[in-house]
């Protein structure tokens, strides 16, 4: 569609020869002999740019001009001015004006490479204008969902937080944990409690990623151990009383889900009358490392993670445990904190920790500096876990 234009000039020769040269290259023309009726015309008409003599009675050009950008200031405007006014020219660019023309304009071409020349300036003027809005929109949008999703995701870890088990004494053992999330919810977990009169039973997993998605899993395995709990309670299932079939049943319900996440655990079952310790390991790194009065060393054991393979196999070990010890399970994420070149390295470091805090788990995170302001930018998630009996 061709251009609007209004054209501004008391000089009625001047009017006609602009219009008539204007409606040849298909612009509509709107003329007005003064200020005052150039304040009518675009009342009535949409004009997309305007060219204004600066010198006419009454009103002048240059206070048209200064009003007009007051309240039309994407407007483009155009002067002309006769050769000896300059300073008036000098005021109106200052004033916002786009181009001047000297009268008279022998050249009517100047004229319309002009028009054409402020049109586009307008049309990416306003193209920047409408793209700044939409930023503007779209980063006030992104904001308020930010604001939700912390909200919603704060909410979300004061829900996994109460999953957590409180610190446990039961048959002269002491149960206690850490953790700490990577992101505002955790793809760790962990979770002990008595079974009957005289087990513990205790585990701790690692969610593959990070964040809602692995949180949710999280949801699956607290929901799991409950309903096999009361299937114990019931007499209706002893799964919770043979650790490979934990496994078992956790590796066909991950699956199940269909989610693409899997996880690596280690599952106990400690006897508190005999001290005699059943596990079944899924993948997890590192193993548990048992602390008493001989040293420190990793429990045996290797197994797949669960919910990667349908023909996963399971084992359960046993472990007869000494009378004073101290148990301590961790998450993967312990490791990638550890500055040490191979696993290796990284795992002999860790026992080494281990006894020189004699397993207290204030003083391994203290050593490994999870209680500073380092520990918000933790590559990945950490949890441990502390089972003991006595004093060492």
């Amino acid at each position: 569609m061709a251009a609007n234009v209004l054209v501004i000039d008391d000089d009625p020769s001047v009017l006609e020869s602009i219009a008539t040269f204007l409606v040849d290259y298909d612009y509509q023309v709107v003329t007005a002999p003064s200020a005052a009726a150039a304040w009518q015309e675009l009342d009535r008409h949409h004009i997309d740019i305007a060219i204004c003599d600066l010198r006419m009675p009454g009103t002048s050009g240059i206070e048209w001009l200064e009003q007009l950008k007051k309240c039309r200031p994407e407007l483009p405007v155009i002067v002309v001015s006769g050769a000896g006014v300059m300073d008036d020219v000098v005021r109106a660019l200052r004033l916002g004006a786009d181009d001047f023309l000297v009268k008279p304009i022998l050249d009517l071409e100047v004229l319309h490479h002009a028009l054409r020349r402020a049109l586009e300036r307008a049309d990416l003027e306003a193209e920047n204008t409408a793209y700044r809005e939409y930023l503007e929109k779209t980063n006030t949008e992104l904001k308020r969902g930010l604001d939700e999703l912390r909200i919603d995701q704060m909410a979300g870890r004061q829900i996994q937080m109460r999953m957590l088990p409180d610190p446990l004494n039961y048959n002269g053992l002491q149960c206690d944990h850490r953790i700490f999330p990577s992101l505002m919810l955790s793809g760790d977990f962990l979770d002990y409690f008595e079974l009957g009169e005289h087990r513990l039973v205790f585990y701790i997993a690692d969610v593959s990623g990070h964040g809602s998605s692995s949180a949710f899993v999280t949801v699956l395995l607290k929901n799991l151990t409950y309903r096999l709990r009361r299937n114990f309670r019931r007499g209706s299932s002893d799964d919770l009383l043979h650790p490979a079939q934990v496994l078992e049943r956790m590796n066909s319900e991950m699956l199940a889900t269909g989610l693409d996440k899997h996880l690596t655990i280690f599952y106990g079952i400690l006897d508190t009358r005999e001290l005699v310790l059943e596990y079944s390991v899924g993948g997890h790194l590192p193993m548990p490392a048992l602390l008493d009065a001989s040293g420190c060393h990793y429990l045996e054991g290797r197994g797949m993670p669960v919910g990667l393979f349908r023909e996963a196999e399971y084992k359960t070990r046993r472990l007869e445990l000494p009378e004073v010890f101290r148990l301590l399970l961790f998450s993967d994420g312990v490791l990638e904190i550890i500055p040490a070149a191979s696993l290796t390295e990284k795992e002999a470091s860790l026992l080494d920790m281990v006894k020189g805090q004699q397993g207290d788990l204030d003083g391994l995170t203290s050593v490994l500096e999870l209680e500073t302001e380092q520990a918000l930018e933790v590559p990945d998630d950490i949890a441990m876990v502390s089972i003991g009996r006595g004093e060492l």
